[in-house]
């Protein structure tokens, strides 16, 4: 793994277990009465987001806090961004002012990977989504909540061998499952996209995976429904042609739920269009929907992905 993290698709299945297996390390520290250890006491780490978050930036944040690390939250409305500097010169500028990492968010895919290769060993870049192209610690965060779930935890040897999850809902726009389809494949799981023909990734020899556009057909097989929100404001024009067709075909609804099988579970990488991917009364009162194990794994996630990056050589207490 080198110094940034931009795409799970660069990482071989070692790294990714690695970062998994030092996830269940600090799912430990997070349950601690006072989880924090010093392990990046001296760091800086900037949050560069030009995208709204409200689970990402907050969990990026509360992970490099409880690694004791000092956090910028840098402007981007009100810095020389927008005097027309270029954001490769900006990151150079941080990374000249002793800062360590930057976690940056943006609507330009590709974006992270061109700032990272620019400035090199200087500074740690870190993919917080960029575009329709990838969302590393969202992935990460999905594979882990599915470990623990089935197995307990990580451990070494981190695997979803023998899980078939479906990946259902706005593909074409979705940055998740990008990163979703790496870590699973990369672990061993089959998966299956499910998703409207308009919905569908325009690249489809590029995904190595069955696609279908019936989810009723597929349902009895999957162990993880993992749904996606629809992305209307990655749209342009609406691309759903109804959304009452979309519920009645890929909305996980009472009905819906009733017919899944017992083991089951169902992820959201948030936020949830309630009522339209899934059900209110599913989304509240069903033990099978993991969405809170989401939310509190990503700070164990990122805080695993910043002491990679940053803490080489020290321990954590």
């Amino acid at each position: 793994m080198s110094n940034h993290l931009i795409n799970l698709a660069d990482l071989d299945s070692d790294a990714i277990r690695e970062l998994l297996h030092l996830t269940d390390r600090f799912v430990e520290v997070s349950q601690r009465p006072i989880p924090k250890v010093p392990a990046l006491r001296g760091r800086t780490i900037a949050m560069v987001f030009f995208e709204d978050s409200t689970r990402t930036r907050m969990s990026f944040d509360l992970a490099a806090k409880r690694l004791s690390a000092d956090v910028i939250d840098f402007p981007t409305h009100t810095s020389s961004l927008s005097k027309g500097e270029s954001l490769q010169d900006t990151a150079e500028t941080i990374g000249a002012l002793g800062v360590d990492a930057l976690v940056i968010r943006h609507s330009s895919g590709g974006l992270p990977g061109e700032i990272a290769e620019a400035v090199g060993e200087t500074i740690s870049i870190i993919n917080a989504g960029d575009g329709l192209n990838a969302h590393p610690t969202q992935g990460l965060l999905d594979a882990y909540t599915l470990c623990q779930h089935f197995h307990g935890a990580a451990g070494i040897e981190a695997s979803l061998s023998g899980i078939h999850v479906g990946i259902v809902g706005d593909v074409k726009h979705s940055r998740v499952a990008r990163s979703d389809l790496a870590v699973y494949r990369s672990l061993g799981a089959k998966v299956t996209v499910v998703a409207p023909p308009e919905l569908q990734p325009t690249d489809l020899d590029n995904w190595p995976v069955d696609i279908t556009d019936d989810l009723d057909e597929v349902l009895p097989t999957l162990d993880v429904v993992g749904l996606l929100r629809i992305q209307k404001e990655r749209m342009g024009e609406t691309v759903v042609k109804s959304i009452d067709d979309y519920i009645e075909r890929y909305g996980v609804t009472e009905s819906r739920a009733n017919r899944m099988n017992d083991n089951l579970v169902i992820l959201h990488p948030g936020p949830v269009n309630r009522g339209i991917e899934i059900a209110d009364t599913v989304l509240d009162k069903r033990a099978n929907v993991l969405i809170n194990q989401q939310v509190t794994n990503g700070v164990a996630v990122r805080m695993a992905v910043l002491f990679r990056l940053l803490g080489s050589g020290i321990e954590i207490d």
